[in-house]
């Protein structure tokens, strides 16, 4: 797909617990991911959408472009720890920006064992929700 648009690049597949990466290296990473990752966003979406529409039992796949989405999604789990330890000291909970679900399941996860820190999401079905950070509530004895 990429090299029908013209990109002259090197694909490397990476197989997970949680799925397939292709890791493509290329001379014109910037062009491919865009500005924030939004054209590697939609290069992934695109590449998903072909996949399930030749066999609706496809995985998803992910695509990163020499590890910047895997550095992105490490920086977000740090600093969101980061943001933790505050609510942690504090008590008070944070109300985290916007994000997308793919970001919004790097917070959870970064919480998930976290025996202080929950973290909350609201039940509507927007897009784009934000996510709180609170100290956990500790169940009662009795």
């Amino acid at each position: 797909m990429l090299g029908l648009l013209g990109f002259v690049c090197e694909i490397k597949e990476i197989e997970h617990d949680h799925g397939l990466t292709l890791m493509v290296y290329t001379g014109e990473k910037d062009r491919l991911i865009g500005r924030n990752g939004e054209l590697l966003e939609d290069i992934q979406l695109l590449l998903n959408r072909l996949l399930q529409a030749k066999d609706k039992h496809a995985g998803k796949v992910q695509v990163d472009i020499e590890h910047w989405r895997e550095m992105r999604d490490d920086s977000l789990a740090q600093r969101v720890r980061q943001i933790g330890e505050i609510v942690r000291q504090t008590g008070r909970p944070y109300h985290l920006e916007p994000m997308n679900a793919y970001e919004r399941r790097i917070v959870h996860h970064a919480f998930k064992d976290d025996p202080e820190i929950a973290t909350w999401s609201p039940p509507d079905d927007a897009r784009i929700k934000r996510i709180t950070l609170k100290r956990r509530v500790e169940a009662s004895a009795g």
